[in-house]
């Protein structure tokens, strides 16, 4: 059974300036994804507002990527203070987020051109995050178990 504590030695690794400032940065880059996503949200309420149409997809996801990044953030906090299975989910959720949500966008008719290009863009700090857990630093710092 796989344990959430870290060894000294992996402590040590996660305390260094390398491992927390990559931890900043990825903290950074999901707060800039919550204000996109945010900003979406804010466009498809002016867009349903101003009497254009606004499908039930747009809006579900509108409401639900700012809620995401909320836990995606806290994920991370808990990351950065030691918790693997944290690390782990965020790692993840980095790389199967963006494919899922750009993918889906891709489908001919779900959403307008405008919305499926504002998406890239929340996507983009996500991304981000995903090479930034992938770094040397954090997988220092999480070593893969045998």
């Amino acid at each position: 059974m796989e344990s959430n504590t870290h060894t000294t030695t992996e402590a040590a690794l996660l305390n260094t300036p390398r491992t927390q400032g990559a931890f900043g940065t990825a903290k950074n880059s999901i707060k800039v994804y919550g204000a996109l996503s945010a900003i979406a949200l804010l466009a498809v309420i002016v867009v349903s507002s101003s009497g254009h149409m606004v499908n039930t997809f747009m809006w579900v996801r509108a409401i639900l990527l700012p809620v995401v990044a909320v836990l995606i953030y806290w994920m991370t906090v808990s990351a950065s203070r030691g918790s693997r299975r944290a690390f782990e989910r965020v790692n993840a959720l980095a790389v199967i987020m963006p494919i899922a949500i750009i993918g889906v966008d891709l489908i001919p008719g779900i959403c307008p051109l405008w919305y499926a290009v504002m998406q890239v863009v929340c996507m983009l700090p996500l991304i981000r995050v995903a090479f930034i857990t992938r770094g040397s630093a954090l997988r220092a710092a999480f070593p893969k178990r045998g």
